[in-house]
């Protein structure tokens, strides 16, 4: 991370999650998750450790992600629900990490222009609650992204 000088967003940054999904979506890639991440969701669900290891997830490297739908699906999450009146994660209250520190990833809070492309993609970016510069950088700091 840079020098606190040289943050871009020394006077903060808006963000206000409205649950649309569009973070969970719509390109492949991966939703790191902890062991412990792993249990509480497993116990979220109600669900025994080995039926949630064999139903949601997958084994990358040494690293497990969970399971997104196939491409005809969009790749979205696999707790992702999409209905008529919106989206939703099936999981929201233990979600990941991951997913709890979206949008102040390092990707998208290095340059005013990451800021704004990640914009195009989150309706609730530049919305909702002022978060500090320091609390940007510790939170983009503890993202596995």
């Amino acid at each position: 991370m840079s020098a606190k000088k040289d943050r871009w967003y020394e006077n903060g940054l808006h963000f206000e999650c409205s649950q649309c999904g569009q973070c969970c979506g719509g390109m492949p890639g991966y939703v790191w998750v902890t062991e412990k991440e792993v249990i509480r969701i497993a116990e979220y669900l109600g669900i025994s450790l080995e039926e949630f290891m064999d139903n949601f997830l997958k084994q990358v490297g040494k690293r497990l992600s969970l399971r997104e739908r196939p491409k005809k699906e969009n790749y979205d999450c696999i707790f992702l629900e999409r209905t008529e009146s919106g989206a939703r994660c099936k999981i929201y209250p233990v979600r990941p990490k991951q997913c709890r520190t979206w949008p102040f990833w390092k990707m998208n809070i290095d340059t005013p222009e990451d800021w704004l492309r990640a914009n195009g993609r989150c309706p609730g970016i530049n919305r909702g609650k002022l978060y500090e510069a320091d609390e940007i950088e510790s939170v983009a700091e503890s993202s596995p992204c």
